[in-house]
């Protein structure tokens, strides 16, 4: 449209067609900007993934390492028997010498291994009342010491010296109490105080009568064939010990648990275990 024409329409009709161009020209920008928008960010991002598609780190594991050769060990020896150390070198024994007797030999018999005859066992007693006075206080001072859980309460009736209660039979160098403690299971050597009372309270056997080695020793079953226990014996036996001890006692072929023995003087002798 010439400068001319525009000059002869009306000023409202000129009006409108420059505010349409404008808007076709806004139009046109919007769309170009629009374009170049998405070329852009077409450019700079790659194809997404659904959260399926989005593999995973995996970690190899580790390769497997050859096993060690295992390291050279030393061939182990049997320990010697206790109580029968090894030869030592040169102490040779030659054909028509006889081995030296210790000094300090163990009899079979003694104060814990008192003598019980091949013959029929002896009767089981049960009455507290037949024992002699001396032997009545003796068990009734030990099982007032284990019935208050004190036992440093034993330390008097153990004694000290020549005289002192024997608790092992390979003998003691140091502190008897202390010594109960470590065979107890717990360290105020209340298990030991059990076992006491346990044994105290079954029935006694009075053995060498009328001999320097008399004795009343508790349990009875020390003194009794232990594969030929009634089953009233056996169930007071299970008050002591299990029935796997009672089986391997049958191997041994004797009772080998505690036992007390006390002299008919009052004397307390022995608190051991073993054979």
């Amino acid at each position: 449209m010439s400068a001319t024409a525009i000059g002869t329409l009306p000023l409202s009709g000129a009006l409108d067609d420059i505010l349409g161009l404008v808007r076709t020209l806004l139009r046109t920008r919007r769309l170009a900007m629009a374009a170049a928008a998405a070329a852009l960010l077409a450019l700079s991002t790659g194809p997404s993934l659904a959260l399926s598609e989005i593999q995973r780190e995996t970690v190899a594991p580790p390769a497997a390492t050859a096993p060690q050769a295992p390291a050279d060990t030393e061939e182990t020896l049997p320990m010697p028997d206790a109580g029968q150390p090894a030869d030592e070198p040169g102490d040779v024994i030659g054909p028509d010498e006889e081995p030296d007797e210790p000094d300090d030999a163990v009899t079979p018999d003694g104060p814990s291994r008192p003598h019980v005859d091949d013959g029929p066992p002896p009767p089981v007693l049960y009455d507290i009342g037949a024992l002699p006075e001396p032997v009545q206080r003796m068990r009734n001072l030990i099982l007032e010491a284990t019935q208050k859980g004190d036992i440093e309460g034993l330390r008097p009736l153990i004694g000290s010296g020549d005289s002192q209660t024997q608790l092992s039979l390979g003998g003691l160098d140091g502190d008897p109490i202390q010594f109960l403690k470590d065979l107890s299971g717990d360290d105020q050597g209340h298990e030991i105080l059990a076992i006491m009372e346990e044994v105290l309270s079954a029935g006694y056997v009075h053995l060498d009568v009328g001999t320097p080695n008399e004795l009343y020793i508790w349990p009875y079953f020390f003194a009794l064939p232990i594969d030929n226990l009634t089953p009233r014996q056996r169930v007071e036996l299970f008050k002591i010990v299990t029935a796997g001890d009672y089986e391997d006692m049958k191997s041994f072929g004797a009772y080998i648990f505690y036992r007390i023995g006390i002299t008919p003087d009052g004397h307390w002798s022995f608190f051991v275990a073993g054979d």
